[in-house]
């Protein structure tokens, strides 16, 4: 079966994706979050795919979706308990990705000590690139990474600047759920995440390797 599927399309098959909080220290301080010992994961379902063309919906219990601009990494090889060291062999190449984050529930949650999947895992909160073969990415551990509001740069960080590198947070998730072919790692996001409104356009970078653009709506 396997050879039948195509990797560089992987969000229409990929049965899960792996989110990782509170990765870049300077955006663990502006939520005013402490600096995590270990990786925070989350998940969010395949359904929250979104690729360009289609529009990003804010939930309608939502008033403050924020975005999150994220290196992916997709897995090309899957795997249980992967040592770092073998880890980079398990990937297929990168995309770029936006963490949709409904904050206003986030924060209701987090005061709650609730799960996040409200805030998280809603349709459309997983906007994706094209597939990036491992190749045009040769240092995935320093790599910039941007988002622009209507034209205006809210984001600009480097992946150099990640507290768990990508072969840490491969070894460590494999520990605990399966990797498989098609699953996409997302790193997490540097400091500048900030709202959206209804009719804002969003353009969204790795350097200049690519880019993408999506507009944003209400459901």
């Amino acid at each position: 079966m396997s050879s039948a599927r195509n990797i560089t399309r992987f969000w229409e098959w990929g049965r899960k994706i792996i989110c990782v909080g509170r990765n870049y220290a300077d955006h663990a301080k502006e939520l005013k979050n402490a600096i995590p010992k270990e990786p925070v994961l989350f998940l969010k379902p395949p359904s929250a795919y979104v690729k360009e063309g289609s529009p990003i919906l804010v939930p309608q219990y939502s008033s403050n979706l924020h975005h999150e601009v994220e290196l992916g990494v997709v897995i090309g090889k899957g795997g249980t308990a992967i040592p770092r060291t073998s880890a980079m062999d398990h990937v297929a190449g990168y995309a770029l990705c936006l963490d949709m984050t409904a904050r206003d529930i986030q924060d209701e949650c987090k005061s709650k000590g609730l799960p996040w999947t409200l805030a998280k895992a809603f349709d459309t909160s997983c906007p994706v690139s094209e597939f990036v073969p491992k190749e045009k990415i040769p240092d995935p551990g320093n790599v910039r990474i941007w988002l622009k509001v209507n034209d205006q740069l809210r984001q600009d960080g480097s992946t150099s600047q990640m507290i768990f590198s990508i072969p840490y947070l491969i070894s460590y998730i494999s520990e605990i759920i399966t990797l498989e072919e098609g699953d996409l790692i997302l790193t997490g996001t540097p400091k500048g995440v900030s709202s959206v409104q209804e009719h804002d356009e969003l353009l969204a970078g790795i350097e200049d390797i690519l880019c993408m653009t999506f507009r944003v709506d209400r459901q």
